[in-house]
């Protein structure tokens, strides 16, 4: 994907509302399974289609959960907030109100920090509420729109950011980031295919200085590609109706995947609109601070956490770190890998190169085993066998594990070290080709990458290319032309 560009010096203004399932085997306020994949409307009762009459019961393992990712973005924990009706009508929203949070949210003032070109940034996180799910809307070409009411009081946490990101790459960096920090937590799969985490971005643009412009929102975007690609279409979108003289109308759009455009929805509610008032049916949410250290004493290491261990033992780069960190299976196969091995940066380089290119879904397993890996690594250290060879051997034992010395040496993947042996293939190399010879010493430096190649691709990809390029170096230097 293009790399994005500012327009006419119009800065983007973003912040995300994050929507995250939570893991519990029951729904917020009923014993409904929570289990996806259900036939449509096998998961639901009285209470969470708000038949009159039922009352509510608040599961604790939602409030649970709903501090340990506030613990872990470090917000403060309120120890009383309430629960609210918001209001409004939609078809898939049974009772016409959704119980959520409105002015006592559970957690608040927290914040991630992000890996950006220019280094380290700090994402304010404004809030973390709990409320239900509504249900899901159905669009049959035949039958028409349908309801499914299986996902109707499912647990969320809604995850809201300042308005502190500027570009699509710090969205989607903080996107990565907070899936990866709730993940660590366990108490959501975040899986985005699933729908157990969707983005919603809010969207302004202005001249930096000026005030903030007229906001817009697009709902309900499961993939980061999307989330990027959302942000630079109504990015555009915005900066040509400015430029026009036409006034941005705040609404909730949606965005189109297959045309890559962004169109309205509906008009974007205010607050007030909604008419929150407290929730009748429940009590308030009262939390000792005994309880709050009891449940923090759960939180795992957390990302930065090992990030900053992985500089610190290992000497990563805080990029490299990053990556490894981005997921908590990752970063439990990276530790086993790099125990006992003596070429830690060339393993990271790997996973993050090859073993990542090679991972298909959110849900993919490495099938090669962590030692296994480890000595692809120590040989490239080495300089058993260069970076093409460890390519080849890494695909190779993704589709059937073994002991990476016996692969290299069946296919004969050894790197060539002989100086004699590399420098007749840079003679033969430079004699086959006199005209490149004769334009790198007129000036055409460039060249001499092409009789790199050149000579590589004569020891058949095996040769050391720092040794094969001293060779190239000192032949066209004159001494060996």
């Amino acid at each position: 994907m293009a790399q994005w560009k500012m327009i006419d010096g119009y800065e983007m203004v973003i912040g995300l509302e994050v929507h995250v399932e939570l893991k519990t085997r029951t729904k917020i306020f009923c014993s409904c399974s929570t289990a996806f994949g259900a036939a449509p409307n096998t998961q639901c009762c009285p209470v969470c289609m708000g038949y009159p009459g039922t009352l509510p019961v608040l599961n604790r393992q939602v409030v649970h959960y709903a501090v340990l990712a506030g613990l872990a973005t470090d917000c403060t924990i309120a120890r009383y907030s309430k629960q609210d009706r918001k209001n409004y009508f939609y078809p898939d929203l049974p009772k016409a109100y959704q119980i959520s949070q409105y002015d006592l949210p559970l957690c608040v003032n927290g914040h991630l920090m992000i890996e950006t070109e220019a280094g380290q940034k700090r994402i304010g996180i404004t809030r973390i509420h709990i409320e239900e799910d509504a249900g899901k809307l159905v669009h049959d070409p035949e039958k028409g729109t349908l309801i499914d009411c299986n996902r109707c009081g499912v647990p969320l946490i809604e995850i809201v950011s300042e308005p502190d990101i500027r570009t699509p790459q710090e969205a989607v960096a903080y996107l990565q980031k907070l899936r990866a920090v709730i993940a660590y937590t366990g108490v959501s799969d975040c899986r985005m295919q699933e729908g157990s985490l969707r983005c919603d971005v809010n969207l302004s643009v202005h001249k930096p200085g000026e005030p903030f412009g007229t906001r817009t929102e697009m709902k309900n975007l499961n993939s980061f590609v999307s989330v990027q690609r959302a942000i630079e279409e109504e990015y555009r979108r915005q900066v040509e109706a400015v430029k026009k003289g036409e006034a941005i109308v705040q609404e909730t759009r949606r965005f189109d995947q297959s045309t890559g455009r962004t169109s309205s929805m509906r008009r974007k509610e205010n607050a007030n609109d909604y008419r929150y008032f407290p929730d009748p049916d429940l009590a308030p949410i009262v939390l000792g601070d005994d309880l709050v250290s009891q449940w923090g004493a759960e939180l795992p290491q957390l990302p930065d956490a090992r990030k900053a261990a992985y500089m610190a033992d290992y000497g990563l780069t805080s990029y490299a770190a990053e990556q490894l960190v981005s997921g908590k299976y990752l970063a439990d196969y990276f530790e086993t890998a790099a125990q006992g091995c003596k070429a830690v940066k060339t393993l990271g380089n790997l996973m993050i190169t090859e073993v990542f290119r090679l991972m298909e879904g959110e849900d993919a397993l490495i099938p090669i085993v962590p030692a296994h890996l480890a000595r692809v690594a120590e040989l490239v250290e080495s300089g058993a066998i260069n970076s093409g060879a460890a390519k080849k051997t890494i695909a190779a034992l993704w589709e059937r594990d073994e002991e990476p010395e016996a692969y290299v040496d069946r296919m004969n993947l050894r790197q060539l070290n002989d100086e004699t042996q590399l420098a007749a293939f840079v003679s033969q190399a430079l004699a086959e080709h006199p005209d490149m010879v004769a334009g790198y010493r007129k000036g055409k430096l460039s060249l001499k990458k092409a009789l790199m190649g050149a000579a590589m691709g004569l020891s058949g990809g095996m040769a050391n290319p720092m040794l094969l390029q001293r060779l190239v170096d000192r032949a066209l230097d004159g001494t060996e032309a």
